[in-house]
């Protein structure tokens, strides 16, 4: 992964990362129903509205992913995050929707 992160990342990017064994951290920040229907594998499950107070426990020295189910929530998740010292956060384009799509198309969607 580059020094200097770019904003987002597209879902082919976050794949290539995955195959390549890349360490970076998925933090998912739907609502617990939509974290139900489906999830990427080894993501953390963190909703927005905790977002403040457990952003603590994201790790600082590797990549942070940050998605939602189409990335606006994600975005702002993330700008909220580079505010607050996590330079290392970039949002998914497209968030879980455009990964069931276009990665794991056997996801379920809604």
């Amino acid at each position: 992964m580059p020094d200097s992160l770019p904003p987002e990342l597209t879902v082919a990017d976050l794949a290539d990362l995955r195959r390549q064994n890349q360490r970076v951290t998925i933090v998912d920040v739907r609502e617990g129903w939509e974290w139900e229907i489906c999830r990427i594998s080894g993501s953390l499950h963190m909703p927005l509205d905790h977002l403040t107070g457990e952003a603590r426990m994201l790790p600082k020295d590797e990549p942070l992913v940050v998605l939602c189910h189409h990335g606006m929530r994600s975005q702002q998740a993330t700008a909220w995050l580079r505010r607050n010292g996590y330079d290392n956060a970039v949002n998914l384009s497209g968030g879980i929707d455009a990964w069931a799509r276009q990665v794991e198309p056997s996801m379920q969607r809604y």
